[in-house]
C-alpha cells in the first residue's frame, strides 16, 4: 500500500478510506485503531448518527481517528465526510435525495478540497438504497451530482447495497472506475466481517485519477483482524488514488 504525499510533478498520493460505521453502535475504540492504522487522508463514512446528537458524535468520530469534520452527518441523511489537516475544503454540496415513502432518506455528502498542489477534487459518500430501482436511480443522480460540482476529478466511497453485477453497480462502473477492480489489493469481500461473501462497499474514481492500489486491509500494519470483526458489521475499503497536479 504506497504512502500518501505530495510527487514531484505536483500530483498527490491520497489515501481515500469508506467505511459503513453502523451508527457507532459497535466497539468504536476498535473502530478508531482501524481508521488511524489505515492512516487516510479522507473518510467516506456510511452510516454516522443522525438522530442523537449528530454533529456531537461526528466530532468524537473525527477526534478518535486523527480528522476533522468536512461535511455531510444529518444534513446528507448518514453519508459524512472526514478529513485530515492537509486537507483544504473549497466548498461542500450535502443533498439530499427523493425520499420514497417506507424507505430510509438517503443523500450525499459532497466536498471539493485541495491536497497539496494537486488539482481540486470532488469527494463524495453515498449509500444507496435496499430498494434496487430507487437504487438505480439513485445511482443515476450519483453520477449527476459528481458531475455538476466543476471539477474533472472526484472520488465516491460507499456502500452500494448492491454486487458488482448488479445494474446500479455497472452503471457506476461505466462512467467511473472502480478501485479494486482497477487495481485490487487487499480482500476483496466487504459483507459480513465474520464471514466476508460479497462485495458491496467500493470506492470508484473519475478517468484522470489515477489508482493506485484498492481493497480491504487486511495484513496492513496496525489493523487488528479481532478489530475489523469487532467494529462494525461492514469491512472498510482503502484506496491510493494519484490525484494530477493541479
Amino acid at each position: 500500500m504506497p504512502p500518501s504525499g505530495p510527487g514531484p510533478d505536483g500530483s498527490e498520493c491520497v489515501r481515500v478510506l469508506s467505511y459503513n460505521v453502523r451508527s457507532l453502535r459497535d466497539d468504536r475504540a476498535a473502530l478508531a485503531r482501524v481508521v488511524r492504522a489505515c492512516e487516510p487522508d479522507l473518510v467516506c463514512v456510511q452510516e454516522s448518527p443522525r438522530f442523537w446528537r449528530p454533529a456531537h458524535q461526528a466530532a468524537r468520530l473525527a477526534r478518535g481517528t486523527g480528522t476533522a469534520v468536512l461535511s455531510g452527518g444529518r444534513r446528507a441523511a448518514g453519508p459524512l465526510l472526514l478529513g485530515r489537516v492537509r486537507v483544504r475544503v473549497l466548498r461542500t454540496a450535502d443533498v439530499l435525495l427523493p425520499r420514497t415513502p417506507g424507505l430510509h432518506q438517503r443523500g450525499f455528502a459532497t466536498a471539493v478540497v485541495r491536497i497539496g498542489r494537486a488539482a481540486p477534487l470532488c469527494v463524495t459518500s453515498c449509500h444507496l438504497s435496499l430498494d434496487a430501482a430507487e437504487r438505480l436511480e439513485q445511482a443515476s443522480a450519483l453520477l449527476d451530482h459528481m458531475a455538476g460540482q466543476g471539477v474533472p476529478y472526484g472520488v465516491v466511497g460507499g456502500d452500494f447495497n448492491e454486487r458488482p453485477d448488479g445494474p446500479a453497480w455497472r452503471l457506476l462502473a461505466g462512467r467511473l472506475r472502480d478501485g479494486h477492480a482497477v487495481a485490487p489489493w487487499g480482500g476483496t469481500m466487504t459483507s459480513v466481517p465474520a464471514d466476508p461473501h460479497q462485495r458491496i462497499d467500493a470506492v470508484f474514481a473519475t478517468p484522470g485519477v489515477e489508482v493506485l492500489a484498492c481493497g480491504v486491509p487486511h495484513g496492513l500494519p496496525g489493523v487488528d483482524p479481532a478489530d475489523l470483526v469487532a467494529a462494525t458489521d461492514h469491512l472498510p475499503v482503502l484506496a491510493v488514488l494519484r490525484v494530477p497536479a493541479g
